[in-house]
């Protein structure tokens, strides 16, 4: 993989705020984009102080129209409805206060607020005609890296099909990261998110599109993420809470410039098919492919172990031993193994794995994930 040349496009947020208490000035950075917008948040942000502290600071003249997700991976139909509530709005940006369904509804409704064919054509790929609105993004979770990418991972519920809406208009303009929204986040949600970053920076770190520049995320990624994620598990308020955050966020960007890998490739069929949320499958997954991917990793291995702090697969497995995860798929029936197999070897992310991936390594990890081995 050539480690001196520039990525062919390099597009990442406009603007990142960190610090505790930052999410309070939300409102004012959104107001430099119009005086009319639609907030997107997730159900904890109710039971937190943050809505009335953001609320607070609306400038004069703006005029928010608050939605809330009600739980679940984002679907076609709930992004439709949005779509539909923030046109009615005349909305000029929307802002997405959540984990990855809250960031990446509000993505796709601002990319698509002013198209006109209907949300599926572009989940089957049709391409974005009109600019879309701006994307204002503030992650309650350290994990899916949805605050800085160029894509929405959307489900047709009609076909249980989970996908990308992609396109460069679709990076954040303003990205907030305010540890403090992680304080209400249940352990569980902790965990699966901390393993879907950890995931998306070793994926980055060695896929077959990494260049220098995603490779310094990755690995810094790799080892904020490794050295945080447990303290976080065990007290979401701890301080460890602004590392793990920038370690996801770092890992988001290496992502978005380097693709990922096969586990990524393997958990939109699986997600989908097993209503299995998405950074669960890919804590279950890790493992294998790192076990499947050891040799070609090649020198990049000793690497990514010297950023995590031991062995890697060691760490990957010490992880989870410590956040006490269970695999959701051991003992289960493996239904639908063709349609699995033929999606993760259609997957954009698994072109990008370091290891040319054949249907005979996608059963491999799929027996293995199922007899929990």
């Amino acid at each position: 993989m050539p480690e001196d040349i520039f990525p062919d496009t390099f597009i990442l947020p406009e603007k990142t705020i960190h610090g505790r208490g930052a999410i309070s000035g939300l409102l004012p950075e959104c107001s430099r984009f119009g005086k009319r917008g639609a907030l997107l948040h997730g159900k904890a942000l109710d039971t937190s102080t943050a809505l009335a502290a953001i609320m607070g600071r609306k400038p004069n003249g703006t005029e928010v129209l608050t939605l809330r997700h009600q739980g679940g991976e984002p679907t076609l139909a709930q992004m439709s409805e949005l779509l539909e509530q923030t046109r009615d709005f005349q909305a000029q940006w929307i802002a997405g206060i959540g984990g990855g369904s809250v960031l990446d509804l509000s993505k796709a409704v601002s990319a698509l607020i002013n198209t006109t064919h209907p949300p599926s054509y572009y989940h089957d790929g049709g391409p974005i005609e009109q600019p879309g609105i701006p994307f204002i993004a503030a992650p309650t979770t350290a994990g899916t890296g949805s605050e800085a990418t160029l894509n929405s991972v959307i489900t047709n519920e009609a076909t249980g099909i989970k996908k990308s809406i992609r396109d460069n208009s679709m990076m954040a303009k303003v990205v907030i990261l305010d540890p403090a929204l992680m304080a209400t986040c249940p352990p569980a949600v902790i965990a699966a998110s901390g393993m879907d970053a950890l995931t998306q920076a070793i994926e980055a770190f060695t896929s077959r599109q990494a260049t220098w520049i995603s490779d310094a995320y990755a690995l810094k990624g790799i080892h904020l993420i490794a050295a945080n994620l447990t303290a976080v598990y065990r007290d979401p308020s701890a301080e460890q809470a602004d590392t793990l955050l920038t370690g996801s966020y770092l890992a988001g960007m290496a992502l978005s410039l380097a693709r990922l890998g096969v586990v990524h490739g393997i958990a939109h069929p699986l997600g989908s098919l097993y209503h299995v949320p998405h950074g669960i499958v890919c804590a279950a997954c890790l493992p294998l492919a790192v076990e499947l991917n050891r040799e070609a990793f090649g020198s990049k291995y000793a690497r990514m172990s010297e950023a995590a702090c031991g062995d890697l697969l060691d760490r990957v497995n010490t992880l989870m031993a410590d956040m006490d995860f269970k695999s959701p798929f051991v003992g289960k029936p493996l239904t639908h193994k063709e349609r699995i197999i033929d999606e993760t070897l259609a997957s954009g992310s698994t072109k990008a794995n370091p290891k040319p991936i054949t249907r005979q390594d996608v059963e491999w990890m799929l027996t293995r994930l199922f007899a929990g081995q």
